[in-house]
């Protein structure tokens, strides 16, 4: 795998990628401090962009499955570098409305680049590759994160917010660069689509989740680590108060992200050539876990092991989720299926983040550990049992045909 060019270019250019995006967020929340004193006005800001990136994705899933995917990604790079070019407008004019305007097409954007990316990755690698090529693929984008928002928030004391989106700007450049560099052969299959009875409709996946429960079940797991990732930086802030230090939301923050990575490096060996769902089940139980162990974060050492736990699950359980559905989706359906589950990250990030909010100034944060510790227990425990039934059902129909034969 290490010997292939289009490895090394879609790693390359996920780490260029999150480098912009996160010098490009850490300079929209200086910007929004200056000109949005709301703090209501400056989620409504935040939750336009996710919006359009929502309502866009039906239309990107279609697209994507209709063309080459090294096409899509070229002009979803593309319209990475005009959202940046309304930010300098922004900065020309103060005015907001422009960057309003920077969060839509940006949010666009990556409706198009994630879905297209998904379903590139099992075209470019081997099967046998694909757990390796996802964990690191997310450790890129992890280490990117955290030099970005470091190196942001640096240059914010001694350059200006022009300086910082024109940083943002040139590692779109680069992007886009290395994506033309790209060599995948995707020479469609005539008739594929009539030979698999598509006929490319977004609705399609509906039907086709409902004659695949197994991968629905997965589905509906994914919601355990959006609950804690949607709750990850209120609560942070809240450990923070807790203790009274500043210097332990640094130490939270580190923790998670240096146990993100080494996960995601060792998921391969750890997952074995075992069932993926029920890795997936195990590392789901973990997640838990971690949440119950925030009714203890009064404990410094506690809520420090709590967000460990959770990034050494989390590192493990996002690369086998990508390879179970880039393996077990039809690779007709990749582009409308990781459109859709691209949505439903997003409608539930925001969903989370709300009721975060509500529960931390009515109840507490260990209160609503609980809470969803349980909650994510209640949705392990429904989709195991589903599971269990999907495998009777399977069971006894191969008997019959046994039986018949």
């Amino acid at each position: 795998m290490w010997t292939n060019r289009n490895v090394w270019i879609v790693l390359a250019g996920e780490f260029i990628a999150s480098l912009g995006l996160w010098m490009s967020i850490i300079a929209n929340l200086e910007f929004m401090q200056k000109h949005v004193p709301s703090d209501f006005m400056k989620s409504l800001i935040l939750f336009t962009g996710l919006l359009a990136g929502v309502l866009v994705g039906p239309l990107a899933g279609r697209v994507i499955d209709a063309n080459k995917k090294k096409t899509i990604l070229i002009y979803s790079g593309i319209g990475r570098l005009i959202s940046v070019c309304f930010m300098f407008v922004a900065l020309a004019f103060d005015s907001v409305l422009w960057m309003i305007m920077f969060a839509v097409f940006l949010q666009i954007s990556a409706a198009f680049t994630l879905p297209a990316l998904q379903a590139l990755i099992p075209q470019i690698v081997a099967e046998k590759d694909l757990i390796t090529l996802n964990g690191v693929n997310m450790n890129a984008s992890t280490v990117a994160r955290i030099l970005g928002t470091a190196a942001a928030g640096s240059l914010l004391m001694v350059v200006d917010l022009y300086t910082l989106y024109m940083a943002s700007f040139v590692a779109y450049v680069l992007l886009l660069v290395s994506t033309m560099l790209l060599r995948v052969d995707e020479t469609k299959k005539e008739d594929s689509n009539k030979l698999h009875g598509s006929k490319g409709s977004f609705k399609e996946v509906i039907p086709m989740l409902k004659s695949m429960p197994v991968a629905t079940m997965a589905l509906i797991i994914s919601i355990v680590p959006l609950l804690f990732i949607g709750a990850f930086n209120l609560m942070v802030i809240n450990i923070s108060e807790m203790h009274q230090s500043s210097e332990i939301k640094g130490a939270l923050y580190a923790v998670e992200g240096v146990c993100f990575i080494v996960a995601a490096f060792l998921v391969r060996y750890l997952s074995g050539n075992g069932n993926l769902l029920n890795r997936l089940y195990l590392f789901s139980v973990m997640i838990a876990i971690s949440q119950f162990m925030l009714l203890f974060a009064d404990y410094a050492w506690v809520a420090l092991a709590s967000f460990g736990l959770f990034g050494f699950a989390a590192g493990c359980y996002f690369p086998l989720l990508s390879t179970y559905f880039q393996t077990t989706i039809p690779k007709e359906y990749h582009g409308r299926f990781f459109s859709f589950r691209s949505m439903i990250d997003r409608v539930m990030f925001q969903v989370v983040l709300l009721t975060v909010g509500l529960l931390l100034d009515t109840i507490g944060l260990q209160y609503m550990a609980g809470i969803f510790g349980a909650l994510s227990l209640v949705l392990i425990l429904l989709s195991m049992l589903r599971f269990t039934q999907e495998k009777q059902v399977q069971t006894a129909v191969s008997t019959e045909q046994a039986q018949s034969q």
